[in-house]
């Protein structure tokens, strides 16, 4: 599906990066690195800045694999034939009232009311459910846990291999496993918590690999996962699985 082809190209573009900084280690082991012959060296402060910047990468991957999963049920799998709110499963449906009715925001009443009114309009037309968004929320603390949170919230068992939790799960630093030391980096530097020098300065351009590798296996299961659910159109009531189409990625 093409959320899985969205998934493997951000992926190899922080492999493409993570190839440079090893590169530029190597020739920083050789002598003093420069760019060109006579160009200028390249400093420890400068290697920590790009050793950093694999932290906002491997963040980035992560909530654009979250956000393509719930995009992959709730616009392309639901794009594939017209479905009535009563098709969903309990939980699905409760995230298109929450989509139609915005009751996760604040407003004043007669807004409410309008929007309440839209929804009990669709409902006595008997229309379809338009593909729509679902409000993942996270907040920038995207890790694992927040991971299952969301997949709970729309009926999902996440089932991930005992190999692959605890790849993220064990401790790398900080008493952080390697989801939970990318958010708090990321947000460190996002924040202004953390400069970049600071947050690089403990790394290596082998370590960053590991830990890459690490939230790589992780986010390979959560996409697999979601593949298999879609496919298996357990959005839908149990009694409507069987002859849901199969659908197609966009």
């Amino acid at each position: 599906m093409a959320f899985t082809e969205r998934f493997q190209e951000r992926r190899d573009e922080i492999c493409a990066y993570l190839d440079f900084l090893s590169g530029v280690e190597g020739v920083i082991r050789s002598g003093v690195p420069r760019l060109g012959p006579d160009g200028p060296a390249i400093t420890t402060q400068q290697q920590r800045i790009l050793y950093s910047s694999v932290y906002l990468q491997l963040y980035n991957l992560v909530e654009a694999t979250v956000t393509g999963c719930l995009d992959a049920v709730s616009v392309t799998a639901l794009g594939e034939a017209p479905r009535e709110p009563g098709d969903l499963t309990s939980e699905l449906r409760g995230e298109w009232v929450r989509h139609m009715a915005k009751t996760h925001k604040d407003m004043g009443p007669e807004r409410r009311l309008e929007l309440a009114l839209a929804m009990c309009d669709h409902l006595v037309s008997a229309l379809p459910v338009a593909p729509f968004t679902i409000e993942k929320g996270g907040g920038g603390n995207w890790d694992d846990e927040e991971i299952h949170r969301i997949a709970a919230r729309i009926g999902f068992d996440l089932q991930i291999s005992a190999a692959a939790a605890a790849g993220v799960k064990a401790k790398i630093r900080d008493d952080r496993g390697a989801l939970a030391l990318i958010v708090h980096l990321r947000n460190g530097l996002a924040h202004g918590r953390l400069s970049f020098v600071e947050c690089g300065q403990d790394d290596s351009a082998t370590e960053l690999a590991s830990l890459a590798d690490r939230v790589f296996a992780y986010l390979e299961e959560v996409v697999a996962a979601f593949d298999g659910y879609i496919a298996g159109a357990l959005y839908l009531r149990l009694d409507l699985r069987a002859n849901a189409p199969a659908p197609i990625g966009t």
